[in-house]
C-alpha cells in the first residue's frame, strides 16, 4: 500500500476526528464531550486535535455540517429514484420515519444553538449553515413541482422555510413523544407542491413563484 502523503494524513486525521466527535456528541451531548476526550476515543494526542480544531464550537460545526450533508444527501438520493410524485414522497416519509425526531441529532441541535445563543462569530456560522439546508430543500421542493408540472404557490426559498420550520418542531416533539406521525410532514409537503394552481395562489394573487 501506498504510504501516504503529509497533507493525505492531515486529511484522514480531520475525517477521523470529525467521525468520532460525531458519535460522541449524538451519544453523550455537546456539553458531555470534551476534546480531550475525542483525542482518546480516536486514538490520537491532544495536539492533533488543537492542530485542526481551535475550539470545541469549531468541531461541533464541521460535525453538523457533516450531519447536514449526510442527511440531505440521503434524501436526494431516495428522491432522485423516485419516478412519480407519489413515489418520491413515499421514499421521503420512510427517511422522515426514522430521521426526524432521532434523540441525538435533535438534542443536538438544540443544545448547540443554546451555546451559540451569545455568541456572535457562532450565530453566523449557523445562520449560514441554516442557508445552505434552506437552499437544499428548496431544490427538493422545487424537483417534486417539475415532476407534477405545477408552479409552486410561493418561492421554492420560502418553501423551504416553512418545510424546514415544520420539521424542525415536529422533530423536537417525536424526540419528546415518537407516537406524533411523521406523515403530518409528508402531507404538508405534498399539500405544498399540488396546490400551486389551487386556494391559496387564488386568494394570493401576488404569490408568483
Amino acid at each position: 500500500m501506498a504510504r501516504l502523503t503529509r497533507s493525505e494524513s492531515q486529511a484522514r486525521t480531520r475525517a477521523d476526528l470529525i467521525a468520532t466527535a460525531r458519535d460522541l456528541f449524538l451519544t453523550e451531548g455537546y456539553a458531555k464531550t470534551s476534546l480531550e476526550r475525542v483525542a482518546e476515543e480516536a486514538g490520537y494526542s491532544k495536539g492533533a486535535v488543537y492542530s485542526n480544531f481551535r475550539t470545541k464550537k469549531e468541531l461541533c460545526l464541521e460535525v453538523l455540517g457533516l450531519i447536514h450533508a449526510t442527511k440531505f444527501g440521503e434524501v436526494a438520493d431516495l428522491m432522485a429514484a423516485g419516478e412519480t410524485l407519489d413515489d418520491q414522497l413515499a421514499r421521503f416519509h420512510e427517511w422522515a420515519e426514522h430521521t426526524i425526531g432521532d434523540v441525538g441529532w435533535t438534542m443536538l441541535e438544540f443544545e448547540f444553538a443554546t451555546v451559540a445563543r451569545d455568541d456572535p462569530e457562532l450565530q453566523a456560522a449557523l445562520v449560514s449553515s441554516l442557508a445552505m439546508m434552506r437552499g437544499a430543500v428548496a431544490a427538493q421542493v422545487q424537483t417534486l413541482s417539475d415532476t407534477i408540472g405545477i408552479p409552486l404557490p410561493m418561492p421554492a426559498e420560502n418553501a423551504a422555510t416553512a418545510i424546514l420550520s415544520m420539521g424542525i418542531g415536529l422533530g423536537m416533539q417525536r424526540a419528546v413523544d415518537p407516537s406524533i406521525p411523521v406523515r403530518l410532514i409528508t402531507d404538508a409537503v405534498r399539500l405544498l407542491v399540488t396546490m400551486g394552481d389551487g386556494p391559496l395562489r387564488a386568494m394570493s394573487p401576488d404569490l408568483t413563484p
